[in-house]
C-alpha cells in the first residue's frame, strides 16, 4: 500500500508492531511450555536446534524480501532472551519436582 503521508507510514509501521509483538507473546507462551519437556540445561539451551531455526529464518527473509542479515540479528537476540527465561522456568520445575 502506497502512502500519502508520514502519518500513514508511522500508523502502518504501528499496526505491524502491533502484530509483531502479539507474535511474541504467543511464542513466549509455547517456549514455556516447552521447559516442561526439557530433561536438562543443554536441552534447554539447544544449540543445534537455535541454528535450524536460524537457518529456516535466514531462507523465509531471503524468500519475503527481508534483509537475511537483520532478520538473523533479531532471531538470535530474540532467542536469547527466550533461552533465559526458559532456563529460569526450567530450574523453577526442577526445583518443584525436588520439594
Amino acid at each position: 500500500m502506497d502512502c500519502h503521508s508520514l502519518e500513514e507510514v508511522r500508523s502502518s509501521i504501528d499496526r505491524i508492531d502491533d502484530e509483531i509483538i502479539k507474535k511474541i507473546a504467543e511464542r513466549k507462551f509455547y517456549v514455556s511450555q516447552a521447559s516442561k519437556f526439557k530433561k536438562n540445561e543443554q536441552g534447554v539451551k539447544a544449540p543445534n536446534r537455535v541454528e535450524q531455526v536460524i537457518q529456516k529464518v535466514r531462507a523465509k527473509a531471503e524468500t519475503y524480501g527481508a534483509p537475511p542479515d537483520l532478520v538473523e540479528s533479531l532471531y538470535r537476540n530474540m532467542i536469547a532472551g527466550f533461552v533465559q527465561m526458559e532456563m529460569d522456568e526450567f530450574k523453577q520445575h526442577q526445583q518443584q519436582q525436588q520439594q
